[in-house]
């Protein structure tokens, strides 16, 4: 592999996870709550896995090449966004990093065993809800598909020893390298500079619900009116 051209892509990738967007909502809402923000950088990072995977199967290129069907698959990425915000908006009055009350050993607690089961499961549950939302956030947005397609060729070398879908693939994991540790320190950050501030916690969540609501309605706007006219038209 061409290492000028991989140096530039890692400026030019680093670039572009560092501009704010929908991760960077999902990466701050995760870190203003009381639990581990890393299901949530893990599910963001794991939808771009399956964007890299598209790409090296060559399924990306046919996909962008198919208007309809992306158009299409936009609209369920703006459905999603906008599910996605109400539940952060829902959820903003509790960004205020307060222990779970379940654990204050109270009267009436069940059974040592059960006490511990019951709460370990649970928790592993809500983690893999948040790591399928962080999946989902990156990986049915077409955008973040259509970013592999225009970019990453750009930094293959025809030339270089390695195949070009080996070469493609190493870019895309660079990607999801970089951006997991951008997305970690964001979260991080988030989490360090409004733990003792509840008031500020609660609203930057609020912020980040209505930054993803924004950007749902606008893809939805974008793409649902152009799809019904053309369904209408060829009716």
């Amino acid at each position: 592999m061409n290492i000028q051209l991989f140096l530039a892509f890692i400026a030019v990738a680093v670039a572009l996870a560092c501009t704010p967007g929908v991760d960077w909502a999902y990466s701050i809402a995760a870190g203003l709550k009381d639990r581990s923000f890393v299901p949530a950088v893990a599910g963001l990072c794991g939808g771009y896995v399956v964007h890299t995977v598209l790409m090296v199967a060559g399924l990306a290129a046919l996909l962008s090449g198919m208007p309809g069907l992306l158009g299409w698959l936009t609209v369920a990425g703006a459905a999603y966004l906008l599910w996605l915000g109400v539940a952060t908006l829902r959820s903003w009055r509790g960004a205020s990093f307060t222990a779970d009350a379940s654990t204050d050993g109270t009267a009436g607690a069940p059974a040592p065993g059960q006490a511990l089961a019951q709460p370990k499961a649970q928790a592993q549950a809500n983690q893999f809800r948040i790591f399928l939302q962080g999946m989902g956030t990156s990986g049915i947005n077409p955008k973040g598909l259509l970013f592999f397609v225009a970019l990453v060729p750009q930094f293959v070398s025809p030339e270089a020893a390695l195949p070009v879908p080996v070469q493609s693939g190493l870019l895309g994991l660079t990607f999801v390298l970089l951006v997991a540790v951008i997305y970690s320190c964001v979260a991080l950050l988030a989490r360090k500079l409004l733990q003792s501030r509840p008031a500020a916690a609660r609203g930057v969540t609020l912020a980040s619900g209505v930054i993803m609501l924004a950007l749902g309605a606008v893809l939805l706007s974008e793409q649902l009116i152009p799809l019904l006219g053309a369904a209408v038209r060829h009716s």
